[in-house]
């Protein structure tokens, strides 16, 4: 039998162990391991604080059986982004492998230049995500493709980072196609495009504000010198089959996905493409990984092997693109996935614990007058994406607790829809421990700290929905029949 307190958890008790988490993590960054926090230290404050919180939920009355049970549940809804988080990986190493990424790189270094790169890759991510629907597909296409881009230009991978987050999450956030835009639309329960065009009130300036930034900081951008390009682009096609034919791959991809083709399926169809295309374009640079002098089948099949699980590294003469052209293949994301799991025991207890219902009504109850309410649903979506590191779970739980309150204050449902967005889906990606920051971070590998203040979209969506709500813009009310 599943046994749970009698009554709710006190507010102190439920915050006690997330304060405690934040300390912990905050000391492992700033004063131990720094940007190497997150291959373990991180890991196991998330499972300690866990135990932490499982204490107070033994002495609350609450079993071991339904705290493990929704640590399960928990666990369970992340199965999906696991099994991604290890196709990327593999189809990194393809990618990397076949020249495919190479390729992109080669021809965007001599078509961008430092003063507009950021501005663009905003655009260029945006535009893609809108198409596909999918913030992370974006990132692991095109954004890998970016941020070698950006690094061959000298730009700061946190600017290159944030500027491709900022445009994918844009687009995710409007596209009919996304996933997050109908759960947020069904919530609230409204038409989708009504759901979009009311959205676009806030999202229109956020973006705006974005790009606007993003061209000044394009101003403040070194321009590689001539040789420095040079160099970088002899070292390219010194190493690599350089061919327009190797974007065949990436198009194919994207072409699935927006043909609403399942993730998994799209990304193991990529990266065999990729295998298939590194044994057929980049035999010398398999014969080169391995250090033979004739490529055989059993040889063809080990290096493509090797770049879909294990580490692989390109040499080439320039050291810049030395550390450029590496991937760790699905071996490479084990740690991510050892974050994301540690997030779910740690988010399952507390919420077995009644913690976060306790946090919640907390806020639901000190939610007065409009703005109250759009700043209490704002503050509970970006606290269970710090929490339960979930996305999904900070659209749906706030956008059931604040439904009614919405009504009651005489809110069209569109008002609740819009800062599920403008505050769930986006804010997931700034939490190092969250699916969405864990995959990103991982991905473009890039850590939260360091794209996080150029997030800048991310970061001024939640922003924008309070300020409209604030000063009364664009709030739509109901109908009195």
């Amino acid at each position: 039998m599943r046994k749970t307190a009698d009554k709710d958890l006190p507010l102190f008790w439920a915050i006690v162990p997330i304060v405690l988490l934040m300390g912990m993590l905050s000391y492992n960054v700033l004063k131990i391991y720094g940007d190497d926090a997150t291959s373990g230290a991180n890991q196991f404050a998330l499972l300690f604080m866990g135990f932490v919180a499982a204490i107070i939920g033994f002495r609350r009355g609450v079993t071991l059986e339904t705290m493990l049970e929704t640590v399960y549940k928990n666990i369970k809804t992340t199965s999906g982004a696991i099994l991604i988080l290890l196709l990327v990986g593999s189809l990194a190493g393809t990618w990397l492998l076949s020249g495919v990424v190479p390729t992109m790189i080669y021809y965007g270094l001599q078509i961008l230049n430092p003063t507009i790169f950021l501005a663009v890759a905003v655009i260029v991510s945006s535009i893609i995500s809108l198409v596909t629907g999918s913030s992370w597909g974006t990132t692991a296409t095109i954004g890998i493709a970016l941020i070698g881009i950006g690094k061959g230009l000298n730009i700061n991978e946190g600017m290159i980072a944030g500027a491709v987050i900022s445009g994918a999450y844009f687009g995710d956030k409007i596209s009919p196609m996304s996933d997050t835009t109908n759960l947020a639309s069904a919530m609230a329960k409204i038409d989708l495009f009504r759901h979009i065009r009311y959205m676009l009130n806030t999202t229109g300036p956020s973006i705006t504000i974005t790009i606007v930034l993003f061209i000044i900081l394009g101003f403040f951008q070194s321009p590689s010198s001539q040789m420095e390009s040079l160099s970088i682009l002899d070292g390219i096609k010194d190493t690599f089959y350089i061919s327009p034919v190797l974007l065949i791959v990436p198009i194919v991809v994207i072409v699935l996905i927006v043909k609403k083709v399942q993730p998994l399926v799209a990304l193991l169809i990529g990266t065999v493409l990729g295998a298939i295309f590194a044994i057929i374009f980049q035999s010398a640079v398999i014969k080169s990984m391995l250090g033979v002098e004739t490529l055989s089948i059993h040889d063809a099949y080990k290096g493509v092997m090797d770049a879909i699980i294990a580490d692989i590294q390109i040499k080439t003469d320039n050291a810049t693109l030395n550390e450029l052209f590496s991937s760790g293949g699905m071996k490479g994301m084990l740690g991510t996935i050892w974050l994301i799991i540690s997030a779910m025991v740690f988010g399952g207890v507390m919420e077995a614990i009644g913690a976060l219902s306790s946090i919640s009504n907390a806020l639901l109850r000190a939610a007065k007058g409009d703005f109250g309410v759009f700043f209490s649903t704002t503050i509970t979506c970006i606290f269970f994406n710090g929490t339960v590191s979930d996305q999904y779970l900070a659209i749906v739980v706030p956008g059931k607790m604040y439904a009614d309150a919405f009504e009651k204050q005489g809110l069209a449902p569109e008002n609740l829809s819009r800062t599920l967005e403008d505050s769930g889906t986006v804010t997931s990606v700034l939490f190092p421990w969250n699916t969405g920051g864990a995959y990103n971070s991982k991905v473009l590998t890039v850590d939260t700290v360091q794209y996080l203040p150029f997030a800048f979209f991310n970061l001024i969506s939640p922003l924008m929905t309070l300020i409209f709500a604030a000063f009364k813009i664009r709030i739509k009310r109901l109908v009195k029949k």
